[in-house]
C-alpha cells in the first residue's frame, strides 16, 4: 500500500509541474515551433499511457534505489539521467525522422526532462521518506 501512496504522490508532483510547464511556461513556444505536427485533438489516452509507464520508471529506477542509498542527491542525479535519456529518446529520434523537426525543441525539451524528473525524483524521494521506506 505504501508503494501506492508513492507512486500517487510521485504523480501528483509530476503533474502539477509539467501542467504548469505545458500550459503556462512553453505552450507559446511549442505552437511556434512545433505547430504544423500537432493534433487539434491530442491523443489522451496514450498521453496518459505515457505519463504512467514514465512513473514507474521513474519509480523503480531513480526513486527506490535512492530511498534504499538514502540519499536526496542520489534521487536527483539519478532522476536528471533518466530523464534526459528518456527526453533523447523522443527528441532525438524526432529529430532523426521528421524533416524540419526543429533544433531548438530537442535542446529544450533535453534539458526541461532533465530538470522535470530530477525535480520529481526529489518529490518521490522526500515522500517516500515520509511513508517510511
Amino acid at each position: 500500500m505504501r508503494l501506492v501512496g508513492l507512486y500517487a504522490l510521485t504523480a501528483f508532483g509530476f503533474f502539477l509541474i509539467d501542467f504548469v510547464w505545458l500550459t503556462v511556461v512553453a505552450q507559446s513556444f511549442y505552437q511556434r515551433h512545433l505547430g504544423h505536427f500537432l493534433r487539434e485533438d491530442p491523443v489522451i489516452a496514450a498521453a496518459a499511457i505515457f505519463y504512467l509507464l514514465y512513473l514507474v520508471g521513474v519509480l523503480v529506477f531513480v526513486v527506490l534505489p535512492a530511498l534504499e542509498a538514502g540519499s536526496v542527491l542520489h534521487a536527483v542525479g539519478l532522476g536528471a539521467l533518466f530523464g534526459l535519456i528518456a527526453y533523447a529518446t523522443f527528441d532525438l529520434t524526432c529529430y532523426a525522422l521528421f524533416q524540419g523537426f526543429p533544433t531548438v525543441v530537442v535542446a529544450v525539451d533535453l534539458v526541461w526532462g532533465t530538470v522535470l524528473t530530477a525535480s520529481v525524483s526529489a518529490i518521490g524521494y522526500a515522500a517516500g521518506r515520509w511513508l517510511g521506506f
